[in-house]
């Protein structure tokens, strides 16, 4: 199972990836993708390191584009056999990848990992005048279209704030989308063009409405699509404390366990 959240800056999009594949890690095979350039923290909130730039493994952004630019590649990276690592024949749909990849053949040095729970990162803007961001939205749906998944296996994808990942096409390799909806009137408003675009790239998607108080809950539920509403997670000072000091996120909620039982059963 492929899930992406999404949400504005600032919903929760991170807290809620952490928490629930640290509960999904129980039963399942888990990696959680960091597609979002700009967020430096969710590494702290699953308690790891932050692991290197899967950019890299393909020479750097330089040497991505350089790649991009021509359609007569013959350069791939990947497994040395023609084979991935269940034994299927490979099936050839990249210009950077020479054969498929399932949850054993990720690069060890570009994954962390920490009780059962995998940990990578597409990429990340480090320097001043780098360029834009494009290419990272390029290899994540390349990796993204390339990744086999056994029975047990889930992705987990934190998403760059907003909806330009929509604009790069990168939704379409999801199984469903989670929107994270926090109070306020811009997260409210965007969850309605979330869910236009998970319409138009054929994903169900579900909302979790984020900070969730007595008084406001029923002015969150009327604004979103409340029938998809599969979590409330009500504002826990705790959360907001250890994500504000970088600490790892070693909070269970009942919201949450809730809500991963509901992933693993839900038919897409």
């Amino acid at each position: 199972m492929r899930i992406a959240v999404c949400g504005k800056g600032g919903s929760g999009k991170s807290t809620i990836s952490a928490l629930l594949a640290k509960q999904m890690a129980k039963t399942k095979n888990v990696l959680v993708l960091d597609i979002d350039e700009s967020n430096y923290g969710l590494h702290s909130q699953l308690g790891m390191v932050a692991p290197q730039d899967l950019m890299e493994y393909f020479g750097g952004k330089k040497g991505f584009k350089e790649k991009q630019k021509s359609p007569k590649t013959t350069q791939f990276w990947g497994l040395a056999a023609n084979e991935n690592s269940t034994g299927k024949p490979a099936q050839q749909q990249s210009r950077f990848f020479k054969n498929r990849w399932g949850f054993s053949d990720l690069p060890a040095e570009f994954v962390e990992e920490k009780e059962g729970i995998r940990l990578m990162a597409v990429g990340k803007i480090h320097d001043f005048g780098e360029g834009c961001a494009c290419p990272m939205g390029v290899l994540t749906r390349e990796f993204l279209e390339n990744l086999d998944l056994g029975k047990n296996d889930v992705v987990i994808v934190d998403t760059e704030a907003g909806t330009e990942h929509f604009g790069r096409g990168v939704d379409k390799d999801f199984d469903l989308i989670l929107v994270v909806v926090d109070p306020s009137y811009e997260s409210l408003k965007l969850s309605k063009k979330f869910d236009e675009f998970g319409s138009q790239c054929g994903c169900s998607v579900y909302f979790v409405l984020n900070r969730v108080e007595p008084d406001i809950r029923e002015e969150m539920l009327n604004s979103v699509n409340c029938a998809n509403v599969v979590a409330e997670i009500p504002a826990k000072r705790e959360l907001f404390k250890a994500s504000l000091k970088g600490e790892e996120l070693d909070i269970e909620l009942e919201e949450i366990a809730k809500l991963a039982e509901f992933l693993e059963h839900v038919r897409y």
